[in-house]
């Protein structure tokens, strides 16, 4: 009895429980209208109500009154289960002992249907209160013979098979305690399997959903019956679960057809017809009831992670040569300046310097891949452009004097987030270049600062009035290695973009000839 009557238990009262109890209410019912139908119409010409028909004819009646009743109160209000088992379970004991005793007692077999009711009320309940509704059926058989006896003076002999009734009672209210017992915990286990599978289900749509890979489901019709949006949009369609295959691909059905006919997994390779490459891997499945699943792959996504695999490691490679050529390098540059300085031979003189300015291009080669490695170590800060530029030309004055006159700075002053050391560097390489190209007029390379379109940044402009950059250059400039200077490495501009990139700006040419104009665009603000 500790089980049940508190209000948390009320409260967990589930679907399952409300559903026994409405059939549990149906049966009453049932029982009820046949008790007055048999009262009513057969009368005395059956062995219900013999001793007392009046009093068996009324309490069918209100029996059947208060069953239509609970059914209503359940149906409208399913609410305080255990009370509405208990109050119903109580009715039931006072009526059927009531109509037993109308009956002649026990020998009626009223009292096999007073049995039902503990075994019903305890599956219905689940096991709660069980012995309560056993010992309220014995304590009424106990004094509804009782009552015979002393008002009656029938045989004591009646007792010894209303006791074992009584024990009867005890006996199936056990039973069914533990049977109740073992579908509570496999209803519990098969509730907590549910959600498993439910959140196993959603969670391997979720994964199919947004796959880069497409999955199809296809019967032995060679109708698509589950696919996900990566399929869709490897072959460029939309289509719906149902449909044929030849929506999607009329080569992918004609080649399903010809698989099916073996039905052995396949893996083969689909050209489409917009040149696109795809790798398609036929999997029959025995637990999808004769279908197969089809996955399909595009080949360009592959080779394109195979590519920046490659790219990976061969830049690990690179920076690791290139630290390692370094020392013998610089070795090779001071021999020959020692050599300069010791032979004043002509053609040893010149033969010096031609190792001296070539080993010093390879150490700007190597210098220039290290400088790449280290892209990922962008410490953005805040820099003020008018200051961070003034020392920086200052400096780029002493390797060429003309830059005083030749190079122009706008009034605009911004404040910009940027790696100092990998905007030192950018800028190196693109008023560098400027210089290299431009004219020997005075204000030939303009830097113009300017806020930008986007809210919260920033532009740097390098223009110059040289030649620019050709149409069929373009497309070129920032590509590793691609260069039209003699003494160039080629490596420019490109590691100019990617230390933009790693402080989160960005490096661009304009197309607005006739002078080269470059863009560079950070996250920062005008200054007032």
């Amino acid at each position: 009895m500790s089980e049940s009557g508190t209000p948390a238990a009320d409260a967990d009262a589930d679907d399952s429980f409300w559903r026994s109890l409405r059939f549990f209410t149906l049966y009453r019912l049932s029982i009820a209208a046949l008790f007055l139908v048999a009262a009513l119409v057969f009368g005395d010409t059956i062995s219900l109500g013999t001793q007392d028909a009046r009093l068996f004819g009324r309490v069918a009646a209100v029996y059947l009154l208060l069953a239509v009743a609970f059914l209503v109160i359940l149906l409208r209000r399913p609410r305080r289960f255990n009370l509405q088992l208990s109050v119903q379970v109580a009715v039931d004991v006072v009526a059927l002992t009531l109509m037993m005793f109308a009956s002649g007692g026990q020998k009626s077999g009223i009292a096999v249907l007073l049995l039902v009711v503990v075994a019903g009320a305890a599956l219905v309940g689940q096991g709660r209160m069980t012995l309560f509704y056993a010992a309220l059926a014995s304590v009424a058989m106990l004094l509804e013979e009782s009552w015979r006896v002393l008002a009656l003076d029938v045989d004591l002999a009646d007792f010894v098979r209303t006791g074992i009734i009584c024990i009867a009672f005890f006996a199936t209210a056990i039973i069914a305690r533990l049977l109740a017992r073992r579908v509570v915990a496999n209803e519990t286990l098969a509730r907590e399997r549910g959600r498993e599978l439910d959140d196993q289900l959603r969670i391997s749509e979720r994964i199919i959903r947004d796959m880069e890979d497409g999955v199809l489901v296809v019967d032995g019709d060679g109708r698509v019956r589950l696919l996900n949006p990566r399929a869709e949009a490897l072959f460029g369609v939309e289509t719906a679960a149902g449909d044929a295959l030849e929506t999607m691909s009329r080569a992918l059905a004609d080649r399903y057809r010809m698989w099916n006919a073996q039905s052995v997994e396949t893996v083969e390779m689909l050209r489409q017809k917009d040149g696109r490459l795809l790798r398609v891997r036929y999997v029959p499945s025995t637990e999808l009831r004769g279908r197969a699943l089809i996955y399909v792959e595009d080949m360009e996504r592959v080779q394109s992670q195979a590519q920046q695999l490659k790219l990976a490691a061969l830049g690990r490679l690179t920076a690791n040569m290139a630290h390692e050529i370094r020392n013998p390098l610089a070795a090779i540059s001071h021999a020959a300046e020692l050599l300069a300085e010791e032979d004043r031979d002509a053609l040893h003189t010149r033969l010096a310097r031609i190792i001296h300015d070539n080993t010093g291009r390879l150490n700007r080669l190597v210098t220039e891949v290290l400088e790449l490695g280290r892209r990922d170590r962008a410490q953005p800060e805040r820099l003020r452009w008018q200051a961070f530029l003034s020392g920086f030309l200052e400096e780029l004055a002493l390797h060429d004097a003309s830059v005083t006159r030749r190079v122009q700075v706008g009034d605009v002053d911004v404040e910009l987030r940027f790696d100092r050391g990998h905007l030192y560097r950018v800028l190196w390489n693109l008023i560098g270049n400027a210089l290299r190209h431009a004219s020997n007029a005075d204000q030939a390379v303009r830097l113009e600062a300017r806020p930008a379109a986007a809210s919260g940044r920033v532009e740097l402009h390098v223009i110059d009035d040289g030649p620019g950059v050709g149409e069929a250059q373009r497309n070129q400039v920032f590509e590793p290695f691609f260069t039209t200077h003699g003494a160039g490495t080629g490596l420019g501009l490109y590691i100019a973009r990617e230390l933009c990139e790693a402080s989160g700006a960005s490096l661009e040419l304009l197309d607005d000839a006739p002078g080269a104009h470059f863009r560079i665009s950070a996250e920062g603000q005008v200054c007032q």
